[in-house]
Order: structure tokens, then sequence, then C-alpha cells
């Protein structure tokens, strides 16, 4: 079973040039489990995984793990729209001392169900590292239905997890339910994280810790010791600043957001652009409002 409540889908820095910081994801790591992570999944859509070559990402991996220790846990996204490369890479990325892997269902060819089973199951047999399934049918075109991934993780002990980001409280319960016992359902939205706990998810893979991780931490916290008032309470506030992250495609806000108050992330690289000045505009409103402080 996966020890972790709060991972942070963490942005990979770049530096002016758009190379690679490692020194700056090693203090945003460090940063990061300080702020309440538990959990780190590195290289993913928020870690912008298309911009980055295999050996990026496996630089990335290893610096992370160096920041962090014992600390928290490092789980690596190896999925792609690849299933032989996908596979490939999971081994490679599970001979760097990273606690998990990620993957992601595959995106633009939008395979069936069956498709998805032997792909995941392919990655599954590439190591016995724990893998988190990835679901997100907003950005991949197709949805992993909750049958399919119950199917999955009683076939391969190794899917312990599942991150499911399609939106549908419905769905998120049907996932808790038809999932053998012990493995974890995290809310892939963070707007969504407190409703999904009501339904059975245990944490979240959440992109606002980067900000607010300490309260975030707190609300998964009222709430499994029943204090539901102030877990809302805490949802409650949260959220503004939850929709503002995403007033523009992920990670530009967040990215934007962590330059402002000091934590230097650098830019994204295309396709993302940055943001405009109306959008700057509101985003340093939702950080104010959220009591945090933007540095100029």
């Amino acid at each position: 079973m996966i020890q972790a409540r709060l991972f942070t889908a963490m942005v990979t820095p770049f530096q002016a040039d758009l190379t690679l910081d490692l020194k700056a994801a090693r203090r945003l790591a460090a940063w990061l489990v300080e702020q309440g992570s538990d959990g780190l999944v590195v290289a993913g859509s928020t870690g912008e995984s298309p911009t980055l070559s295999e050996d990026e990402k496996l630089a990335l991996f290893s610096a992370v793990r160096e920041a962090v220790g014992d600390r928290a846990l490092v789980f690596a996204n190896t999925g792609s729209n690849d299933t032989a490369r996908s596979v490939d890479f999971s081994r490679r990325a599970a001979l760097g001392g990273v606690d998990g892997l990620m993957a992601v269902v595959p995106y633009y060819n939008k395979p069936s169900q069956a498709g998805m089973f032997a792909h995941f199951s392919a990655i599954a047999e590439a190591s016995e590292l724990p893998l988190m399934l990835y679901n997100v049918p907003s950005r991949t075109g197709a949805n992993l239905m909750p049958e399919t991934a119950a199917r999955l993780a009683a076939a391969h002990p190794s899917i312990q997890a599942v991150k499911e980001a399609a939106g549908s409280l419905d769905q998120a319960a049907e996932l808790t339910r038809l999932l053998p016992e012990g493995v974890a359902v995290y809310s892939g939205d963070d707007s969504l994280t407190l409703p999904m706990l009501a339904v059975g998810a245990v944490g979240v893979v959440s992109v606002a810790s980067h900000l607010v991780g300490t309260p975030i931490r707190q609300m998964l916290a009222a709430f499994e010791s029943g204090r539901l008032a102030e877990a809302t309470a805490l949802h409650r506030r949260l959220l503004p600043l939850f929709r503002g992250l995403f007033l523009a495609p992920n990670p530009t806000p967040v990215k934007a957001a962590l330059n402002m108050i000091g934590q230097a992330v650098g830019p994204c690289r295309l396709p993302l652009v940055a943001l405009t000045p109306d959008e700057l505009r509101q985003l340093t409103e939702t950080l104010a409002a959220a009591g945090l402080t933007v540095r100029t």
C-alpha cells in the first residue's frame, strides 16, 4: 500500500534559455516536502513531460530523489501513448531509485478498454515498483473505466493506485467500490479532493500544493479525523485558488505563481506560452486573496 496522501505533481524548472534547471528542481522538491507533500510525481503533465527527453527525465528523477531522501515518495511518470517505449522507459526509471511509477492512459490514439488493459499490463510487468494509473480523459481523449482499472489491479499486484481525473464523482465512487482492497484512489483535481474523499479516495495528486501544501494537508487530516466542518471550511477557502491556477493551460499559471512568490522555476517550454497581462492581473488577485505574498 502506498503510504502518501498528498502528492505534488511537480513542475519542471527551466533556466531562461529553457535548459533543465536541476539545481532549482532540487530546491523546489525539498521545499514542497517542507510544505506538507509526502509524495512527488516527477515529469508528469504538470512537469511538461511531452517536452522532456528521456535523459532529461532520468536526470530529474535522480535530482529529486537526492533532494528529498526518505522524507517523501518519488513517483516517476514513465507512460506515453507508445506501449513499447513506456515499457522500456519504465525499466530504465526503475533502476534510478524512485519509489514508484505513474502511467497515463494513452493519449491521441484513443485505445479501447481492451487496449488499455494490454497497455497497462505490459507496463506493470516491466517492473516490481508500485504503479499508479492516471486517468484524465480531458487530455487523453479516452476514459479508463472503473471495471477495467479493477481488472488491472486484480491481475497485477504492482498496480497500487489510480489518479482519477475524469471529473465525475459517480465514476470515482464506482472506482473505489470495485478496486481491490488496498488499491488507493487519488483525486487528480484539487477542486474535487474533498468530495472524492467522501466517496473513498485517500488523497490528491495536487497542483495547488506548490503554493498551499500546508492547508491542503490540514484539510486531509481534518477529514480523516472526522472534523468535517473544518475540512469543508478549508476547501471553501482554497477553492478560488484551485480554480485560478487553471485560468490558462497548466502548468503556465502555477509556474508564474511560483516565480511571483520567489520560488524561481523559470518559464514553460513551447507550445505553452507566457500569461497575458490580463491573466497575470487575475492571477495576482487570486494569490493575494489566498494570502500569498507576491514579490515585485
